[in-house]
């Protein structure tokens, strides 16, 4: 089977719908290729689906039109043409990669099963079907070992140990969220995952998973200690999916190389998303897809004259945890921009240890380049958008102050 369609977009993530639900407002079709048998949904969310607070049709993303399941084996650049594995050939004028990331597998001893299969009770944590294969395991008093402490690992935790889970999370590095957090603000954290019973392990290298009868009943640390799972969570980061682009002959770096405009080297083919690696950046957030996404339906459209170019995105990161009648406080942080200070930097902290609220700014040059908040984020809004706008601000730093302390909208 052979058909032609003008814009046909492979992944229908978060990035992949947003585009093709914005193609068809402005009048431009697309035929959007998803490999997964759930409808699309916001991956953001599955931590709050495993938490027990929503069910899987909550987090679902309205479908675009012309939406087809179908996983793409391989791309005819020559042809302009898809393949998919029931053996049906698309023919496409413009290619979309929106293939998103893969959740990195460790190099463990052990990992596999001679089938090369996760051993019953390891799950990795990034679709649907890894979340709903976790809730279906989790119960009260289970031992779940997390590794990884980043923000999927965090999440996950927590939400194993709302579900009642005796968790503990091994984290290799010498703090949580190291990438997004500064020390006192990782703290916190650690403090609140602790406060649900969740045992922290950091600077904690796990090095082999044993299993018995093909499921798994301990990890093995670094330093030979061994530790009793029913349930292991992978949570140790994600790679862009650009097996496809590669195999295809397109320029790969970390992600598939684009331009301002969202070409690839092919410029019948352009990409979007956690796949897409733009001015050595790749993202993995859900902020920049949206953008890339809107920006690139503004350059696609039918008769369209968009002059817009996409210039990168300042990525608030955040996230907020609660549970399904939890009787537990919710982890609500957020961080944005550059929260190490360098030298000469002014840096503003305000901490209230008793209520576990942190607030932190940095200013450069009487600008805003980054801050943390952990906690109350009524003035979140507000510093995001001083930090957006990279005005100077007023000498006096009175605004500031108040910025910090005020509700300034969220």
């Amino acid at each position: 089977m052979t058909s032609k369609t003008r814009v046909v977009v492979i992944g229908a993530g978060l990035a992949g719908v947003t585009l093709a639900r914005r193609l068809g407002e402005l009048g431009t079709p697309a035929l959007t290729l998803g490999d997964e048998e759930h409808r699309p949904y916001n991956r953001v969310l599955l931590a709050e689906v495993l938490a027990g607070r929503y069910g899987p049709e909550v987090i679902a993303l309205p479908a675009p039109a012309g939406l087809l399941r179908g996983r793409v084996t391989g791309i005819d650049r020559a042809g302009r043409t898809v393949r998919c594995a029931d053996g049906s050939v698309i023919a496409y004028d413009t290619l979309v990669l929106a293939t998103g990331s893969n959740a990195v597998l460790p190099p463990l001893r052990g990992l596999f099963t001679p089938d090369h299969e996760l051993p019953e009770g390891v799950h990795a944590f990034r679709t649907m079907d890894d979340c709903l294969g976790l809730s279906k395991a989790v119960r009260p008093g289970v031992r779940a070992v997390v590794i990884g402490g980043g923000l999927l690992g965090v999440s996950a935790a927590r939400a194993l140990a709302v579900r009642g889970a005796q968790v503990v999370l091994a984290q290799q590095s010498e703090r949580l969220m190291e990438r997004q957090l500064d020390p006192a603000a990782s703290a916190l954290v650690r403090r609140h995952l602790e406060g649900l019973g969740v045992e922290v392990h950091t600077e904690c290298r796990v090095r082999d998973v044993r299993s018995v009868g093909g499921a798994v009943r301990s990890v093995e640390m670094g330093d030979g200690y061994a530790l009793g799972a029913d349930l292991v969570v992978l949570a140790c980061g994600v790679r862009p999916r650009a097996g496809l682009a590669r195999e295809a002959g397109l320029a790969v770096g970390k992600g598939v190389l684009v331009d301002d405009e969202l070409r690839t080297s092919d410029p019948h083919i352009r990409a979007i998303g956690d796949c897409a690696q733009h001015a050595d950046h790749v993202y993995g957030l859900a902020a920049p897809a949206l953008e890339q996404a809107g920006v690139l339906a503004e350059l696609l459209a039918e008769g369209g004259t968009a002059t817009r170019h996409y210039t990168g995105t300042r990525a608030l990161t955040r996230l907020t945890l609660t549970g399904a009648d939890s009787p537990f406080a919710p982890l609500d942080l957020a961080a944005f921009g550059e929260t190490d200070p360098r030298p000469g930097d002014d840096v503003v902290q305000l901490a209230d240890a008793t209520r576990g609220t942190y607030r932190k700014v940095v200013v450069r040059d009487d600008r805003l380049v980054g801050g943390v908040l952990v906690g109350e984020l009524g003035t979140v809004g507000a510093l995001a958008r001083a930090w957006e706008g990279a005005e100077p601000l007023p000498s006096d730093g009175g605004p500031l102050l108040h910025l910090l302390t005020q509700d300034g909208g969220s």
